[in-house]
């Protein structure tokens, strides 16, 4: 800090204006570079402030650009200062003097490797590298590690829909994020622990350059230290002497004596990257040395990353915080920077597919992963229908591939373990944990998964506290190599992603079945199993005989039921009356979706209370997306290439559910607006209906009963209403007689709750069915066209197929 009087003495002979001295004075007069704190004082702009400070270096001849302006007019006025106070000397430092001037210079002579080793990234198959700074996505970080905290089964399960299978929510831990730059700024001495591929190495890579750049500490040097070179280097060096030989290949003059002034006097932000990729070999002395440098050199920033589980450190000085999972903005930020600079189409796609495929998006929330989902898009504008061949490549980078292209050769804890035995082992827990319903598991359940797989490996130990022993070593280092289970909190363990344990467990079924699907298709009618169909079917050689014992187990779920067998038998009737070019099948979807829509819409009528409010009209139209879904995966497109018989049945069956919506927002008197608005699409149905109608007496009835409706117009509205009132039952009545006499649809089947619940199953297993059929997987033409063609037939008609 210098005298105000003494920096207002040389303001005025360097000719300042008066706004510049002030500034100058704000600013020099300080014991630290705080430009906002000095423009503050002034109740000036940070941006006003910089323009005086523009003027003062021109007045005193100092150029450049860059932080290294200030610390050069500092050191240029402490010498002044020294001239005219000799006897203050002694009260300043030895290096003060130096010391800001060696900074700046070391940040010049170290900039170019700085941004060589840290400002370019290339992973996994990436064509060429990119710069870190054109696809950088802001850190958040959690300071509560995970797995550190005590929380139960229950507790991570809280907010979890399981019986609708809310699978997105299973993977949002919810703790509280801060920007990871934050951390940074709160912690001298910080370990940031992550899954593999979090983004760990990135992150301190942003930092250098960051520093580099002088947008942090710029007046500190940035020394940037890969922990595997560091251990292997020859000569086993101290830290030090490793970052002198670092600069010393820079040409920096005296790098050692250099290196060793700017820690003492705490002017460097030492990044020392991959903790984890530290052979067992070194690993002692690695720790020794980073421990013995933290302390002697406490002044200095120190950030060190490794990946978490990896081992159990003990860093007294260090506060651990973990990087945090991708969040949808994230995602979105990242993909945008992929994409736009080279294929704004597919920047504008990507996360439109991504948000339509939940498993997909749920792997997007780590970065690692994310750039594979990037690259796969790229390559073919758009994910693969076979989701299982992409799962794969996801498990193939976790298992080997990602260290592998960096030339990391990790201890094997587990050598009797090879790929093969790895993914039967983690399949092996998939999918026993996945059979009772278990996403969040217990280490002990996981590690008595592990004995009960090694015990049967050749030369394994089966002395009981050995194979535990080996079942925890196991269990942690498939967290800390692969980050495929990942410890959620103490003692608990899930799979990184929901989509890794469904993948794993249609392996497990793909590989242990021996063509038997007994046990797999037992679960068709729960919904959280659907991924693992598709997954299994897309994985085996040929997915014939799964495809056949699933329509099978689905047929057989009616098969006893002589009422809804009738059911199949008029939907196969009502099919077989249209002329049109579409398969049978996606006709009988058309009518199994249309006449359930009709019957479940009367049973509603009929049950709800009256204390509850529904628009059964709203209802209804959700109804027909569904079965529309169904009909469109059997080919037909779109409701208006329609046939025509076809579309006066969905005509008089929309105007058929329109009037009894009617009749019930008149019995609950609802809303006025809706009732006027129901009743003019009553009209235009009946309207649309008599259009379509080719059959000379059904359009005669159809006309009479329109003929009979009054108008519905605003004025006339309350005599349209009390003429509703008075004979809409008896009206309803005969049009139901009229439908099924002329068009045998609007039947009254009156199932019983079972029996609805029981069509629903049928109708989602047998929409499963299709969709396995039309994903990508290998089947025979044969099956194909049998399954195609029995498709929602009663038993009976299947016999004569």
């Amino acid at each position: 800090m210098l005298s105000r009087d003494f920096l207002t003495q040389l303001a005025q002979k360097y000719a300042l204006s008066p706004e510049q001295a002030a500034a100058f004075v704000a600013l020099f007069s300080r014991s630290d570079d705080d430009e906002l704190e000095a423009a503050d004082t002034l109740n000036i702009s940070h941006s006003a402030f910089r323009t005086r400070l523009t003027g003062v270096y021109s007045k005193f001849s100092i150029g450049g650009a860059g932080p290294g302006k200030f610390y050069r007019l500092q050191n240029f006025l402490l010498q002044e200062y020294l001239k005219v106070n000799p006897s203050r000397a002694l009260s300043i430092p030895e290096a003060t003097v130096d010391i800001e001037l060696l900074v700046q210079e070391m940040r010049q002579q170290v900039r170019n490797d700085i941004q060589k080793r840290c400002g370019m990234m290339r992973v996994l198959d990436m064509a060429q590298p990119i710069t870190l700074d054109s696809i950088y996505t802001s850190v958040n970080i959690l300071e509560k590690i995970s797995r550190n905290q005590r929380r139960s089964i229950e507790e991570l399960l809280e907010g979890c829909n399981l019986e609708d299978f809310d699978r997105l929510s299973l993977s949002k831990i919810n703790q509280e994020r801060i920007p990871g730059l934050e951390a940074v700024e709160r912690h001298d001495k910080l370990l940031i622990l992550g899954k593999p591929g979090a983004g760990k190495t990135t992150f301190l890579k942003w930092l250098a350059l960051q520093c580099n750049a002088g947008q942090l500490h710029p007046h500190r040097v940035p020394l940037f230290v890969t922990l595997k070179e560091f251990a292997e280097a020859s000569g086993q060096p101290d830290l030090l002497s490793f970052i002198a030989n670092q600069w010393t290949a820079c040409e920096v003059e005296n790098a050692p004596a250099a290196v060793k002034q700017l820690l003492q006097a705490g002017r460097a932000v030492i990044l020392l990257d991959g903790l984890d990729e530290v052979r067992s070999d070194d690993h002692d002395r690695v720790l020794k040395t980073i421990r013995q440098t933290a302390r002697q050199f406490d002044a200095n920033q120190f950030v060190m990353t490794c990946r978490i589980a990896a081992r159990e450190y003990t860093f007294e000085q260090f506060t651990e915080v973990e990087v945090a999972d991708f969040d949808d903005e994230q995602i979105t930020d990242f993909s945008q920077k992929w994409f736009q600079p080279k294929d704004p189409i597919k920047a504008a796609e990507f996360p439109k597919a991504l948000e339509s495929q939940p498993n997909l998006q749920e792997l997007a929330t780590n970065p690692l992963l994310l750039t594979l989902l990037c690259l796969v898009f790229e390559e073919r504008a758009g994910f693969p229908a076979n989701r299982s061949e992409l799962y794969q490549e996801g498990v193939d980078v976790l298992l080997k591939k990602w260290d592998a292209k960096r030339n990391i050769k990790r201890d094997e804890v587990y050598k009797q373990l090879s790929l093969q035995r790895k993914e039967d082992l983690l399949s092996q827990i998939a999918c026993t944990a996945f059979e009772r319903s278990e996403y969040f598991l217990k280490q002990k359940f996981v590690e008595e998964e592990i004995r009960d797989y090694i015990r049967n490996l050749p030369k394994a130990n089966l002395a009981p506290d050995a194979l535990q022993l080996d079942s925890e070593v196991v269990l942690r280092a498939i967290e800390a190599q692969h980050g495929l289970l990942v410890e959620r909190a103490r003692g608990i363990y899930s799979f990184s992603h929901l989509t890794f344990q469904e993948y794993f467990t249609a392996r497990q079924f793909k590989e242990k079945t021996d063509g038997e699907f007994g046990a797999l298709v037992k679960h068709v009618t729960e919904p959280r199993w659907r991924e693992v169909f598709l997954l299994t079917v897309g994985m085996l050689k040929n997915a014939d005989k799964l495809l056949l014992v699933m329509q099978q187990h689905i047929d057989d779920m009616l098969a006893q039921d002589e009422r809804l067998q009738q059911f199949l038998g008029w939907v196969e009737q009502k099919a077989n009356s249209v002329t049109a070019t579409y398969q049978s099948a996606a006709i009988r979807a058309f009518y199994f979706g249309l006449d359930r829509a009709i019957d479940r819409d009367r049973t509603l009528n009929r049950d709800l209370s009256p204390a509850l409010t529904l628009n059964l009209d709203l209802d209804l139209a959700l109804t027909f997306a569904l079965d529309r879904d169904l009909a469109v995966a059997l080919t037909i497109e779109s409701e208006r290439d329609r046939a025509i018989a076809m579309d006066l049945d969905h005509a008089i069956a929309h105007t058929f559910n329109r009037d009894r919506t009617l009749d019930f927002d008149f019995d609950r008197d609802r809303d006025l607006d809706l009732d006027r608005a129901l009743s003019r699409a009553l009209a235009q149905d009946l309207d649309r209906a008599l259009e379509c109608a080719q059959m000379p007496k059904l359009q005669q009835m159809l006309k009479y009963l329109r003929h009979q409706v009054p108008d519905c117009s605003l004025e006339n509205f309350e005599n349209f209403r009390q003429w509703w009132t008075t004979n809409g039952s008896a009206w309803l009545e005969q049009l139901q007689d009229i439908i099924i006499e002329h068009r045998n649809i609007g039947h009254d089947w009156q199932f019983s709750k079972a029996q609805q619940r029981l069509l629903q199953q049928y109708y989602n297993t047998n929409k499963l069915l299709v969709d396995c059929l039309n994903s990508d997987c290998y089947v025979s033409r044969e099956v194909r066209e049998q399954i195609e063609t029995t498709l929602l037939l009663p038993i009976a008609s299947q016999r004569d197929v």
